[in-house]
């Protein structure tokens, strides 16, 4: 009887959810959605690779701003003749990452000031085109801050460079500890490290404002 009351569309949108759950998974979903959300962060990522890459002349090969398969984005290029260029295009995410993340969450929290409200948690009070331009600029700075480290694979890229050239040149051993905190940054994902600096970013630019978070 109870499924006789429901309305044909909503009987019917159910049913395709409970067959998208059962075929797909929630876990795939969740990972999709993750996916689709960190978009920005992705394609923000790889366009500090290739753009470190051609700023020190370093030959880029192929760009994938970004995919569903796994990496998420990547950037192919010719290798880098010494160490210093290697480090530049190894560690270009983390900086054009944080100050894109950084920049868009200044934006957000100068609107929230504007917008006269006591605290991020009145936001709900804001009219409705501030409002979506805030959710904006809070989607673009977390998904570009969670990806501001650079991956594993940059580390093993640094960690191989230096030990290959740290007798010929002993001043590459000075980016060790770069090479360390990206291997420890990558291990405390599991434990949401970047998205916590994302966090971090946010509570940094909400202060600098003035605006209670």
């Amino acid at each position: 009887m109870a499924i006789e009351i429901l309305p044909i569309p909503i009987l019917f949108a159910i049913v395709v959810a409970v067959l998208a759950l059962a075929i797909v998974g929630i876990g795939t979903l969740c990972a999709v959605a993750v996916r689709l959300f960190t978009v920005p962060g992705v394609v923000v990522h790889e366009f500090a690779h290739a753009s470190a890459c051609r700023l020190v002349g370093v030959r880029v090969l192929e760009v994938v701003y970004f995919q569903f398969g796994d990496p998420a984005g990547y950037v192919r290029h010719e290798q880098p003749r010494r160490y210093r260029e290697a480090f530049v295009v190894s560690v270009a995410p983390f900086l054009v990452n944080t100050i894109v993340a950084f920049v868009a969450f200044l934006g957000l929290a100068t609107l929230v000031a504007a917008s006269d409200v006591a605290s991020l948690g009145d936001v709900r009070t804001i009219s409705r085109e501030p409002l979506a331009v805030g959710a904006g600029l809070a989607w673009l700075g977390l998904s570009v801050g969670i990806h501001a480290f650079p991956s594993t694979g940059d580390a093993d890229v640094l960690w191989t460079r230096s030990r290959l050239e740290w007798r010929r040149s002993p001043l590459v051993l000075l980016g060790l500890p770069v090479v360390a905190v990206i291997y420890v940054a990558n291990v405390l994902s599991w434990l949401w490290a970047d998205v916590l600096y994302a966090l971090g970013l946010l509570a940094l630019a909400f202060a600098l404002v003035g605006v209670p978070v």
